[in-house]
Formats: C-alpha cells, sequence, structure tokens
C-alpha cells in the first residue's frame, strides 16, 4: 500500500470515528430527552390520578347530601302530611266546641241553682243527723257556700267539690272513726274522746275513761253509759285508732222501734 493509500485509509477512519461519537452524543441527548418527557408524562399522570380521585371523592360527598336531602325531603313530606291530618282533627274539634259552646250558658243556668240546693240539703241532713264531727262537717258546707260565690273557681271544680263533701257523708254510713272535741255534760264542756260505728253508735268517753255516753238518735240528748260498758268503749276508740286489730265489739245500740 502506497503512502497515499494509507493516508487516506487514517482520514476515513478518523472520519468515522468523528461521526460515531457524534453519533453517540446525539442519541444521548435524545435519550436524556426522551427520559425527561417520560419523567414529565408521570408526573402529570399523578397529578391528573390526583385530581381524579380528588373529584372522584367530591362526587361521593354530593351524592352522600343529595341522598341526605332526598331522605329528609320525604320525610319531611311525611311529617307535614301528618300535621295536615292533625290540623284537619282539630278544625273538626274547634267546630264541634263551638258548637258545645253555645249550650254552656244555657247548661250552667241550670246547674248553678242545683248546687245551691244541694248545699241547703246537705246542710239540712248534717243538722238532722247525729252530730257526728259536727265541727268539721258544718265547716265543709261553709266552705262549700265560699266556694260558690268565687268567681276564680269555674263551675265544673264547684260541682266537682259538691259531690265529693256528698260522697265524705255516704262514707260516714261505714266508717269507724274517733276523734277528739268537746262535750257539753251537765252545763260545762269536758274533752272527750269520740267514736262512731257507721251511723249504728256514736260514743263519747272521758279522757280519763272513767265516764261514757251514748247520743240517743230518739232524743237527741247523750245518755251516761254504766260501767259495763266503760271497756268495751274504750276497745272501740282503740280499733278506730289502729292501735287495736278489730274484734267484736259489746257497745250499745237502740232498738229498732
Amino acid at each position: 500500500m502506497s503512502n497515499n493509500n494509507i493516508r487516506k485509509s487514517l482520514v476515513a477512519s478518523a472520519l468515522f470515528g468523528a461521526f460515531a461519537l457524534a453519533s453517540t452524543s446525539v442519541a444521548a441527548n435524545q435519550l436524556s430527552e426522551i427520559h425527561k418527557v417520560g419523567q414529565q408524562n408521570i408526573r402529570a399522570s399523578v397529578q391528573s390520578q390526583e385530581k381524579i380521585n380528588n373529584i372522584f371523592d367530591q362526587s361521593q360527598e354530593l351524592l352522600a347530601e343529595y341522598r341526605q336531602l332526598v331522605e329528609q325531603t320525604e320525610n319531611l313530606k311525611v311529617y307535614n302530611d301528618h300535621v295536615a291530618k292533625l290540623v284537619a282533627d282539630q278544625n273538626e274539634q274547634l267546630a264541634s266546641f263551638d258548637k258545645q259552646i253555645g249550650t254552656i250558658e244555657g247548661t250552667k243556668q241550670g246547674i248553678v241553682p242545683l248546687m245551691y240546693r244541694m248545699v241547703d240539703t246537705l246542710e239540712a241532713f248534717i243538722k238532722a243527723d247525729m252530730p257526728i264531727d259536727l265541727t268539721n262537717r258544718l265547716a265543709r258546707i261553709d266552705r262549700l257556700r265560699s266556694v260558690l260565690g268565687n268567681s276564680a273557681v269555674n263551675t265544673s271544680e264547684m260541682y266537682r267539690l259538691v259531690l265529693e263533701a256528698y260522697q265524705i257523708e255516704k262514707d260516714l254510713g261505714t266508717a269507724l272513726v274517733t276523734y277528739t272535741d268537746k262535750l257539753a255534760v251537765d252545763g260545762s264542756e269536758i274533752t272527750v274522746n269520740y267514736v262512731y260505728v257507721g251511723r249504728v253508735a256514736l260514743l263519747a268517753q272521758s279522757l280519763d275513761e272513767k265516764q261514757a255516753w251514748m247520743f240517743n238518735r230518739t232524743t237527741g240528748q247523750w245518755e251516761a253509759l254504766g260501767q259495763e260498758y266503760l271497756e268495751s268503749t274504750k276497745f272501740a276508740i282503740r280499733v278506730a285508732g289502729k292501735q287495736a286489730a278489730p274484734e267484736l265489739l259489746k257497745l250499745p245500740v237502740l232498738a229498732a222501734e
């Protein structure tokens, strides 16, 4: 090989090497750019996914709120229908009350005089009855008269109190009760223990338990009892006061005529 050919071969080798180096550099730059683009795409994909996740979460929250609003709306509708029925029923009742109110004044005009007559009748009965707890019974009559004249008490309450007084008098027919009060004896008053058995017998005994009396309905007077009735009267007082168990009592009772 001649020198010229050798030089040409060397030059060609050098050019090829330079071109190879240049190609390698370009390829490296291209790969770097591709890598950068890939990283950017990945970051963009991550950001996009995050946005999608956020949008999905928000949509789920909105869906839950929507369902809650729908449920509340349905509940409100049911409640409104319920209230509407109540209002309609109340309106019917008000209409009925309006009709009834029209007759109340007429009813009151009839019942008020009736209550006054009932109180008068009850007072007359108490005064004609045995003097059982007479002080409290007549005081109850006075309270009833005060109530009937009190504008602050409505008619229904007045009537209830009158009926209650009648019930108390009725219960005296089966009651066994003792109480302490005064008794007029020989022109003076002494403190005694009273005991009454229904309206069968009304007895009194001195506090020292040495004397006893029986009320005679026929004469309307108190009559002294013999010594044989002191213990039985004492025992009756104890039974009425819940201090002894009930037993057969031996008490003086007037025979029916």
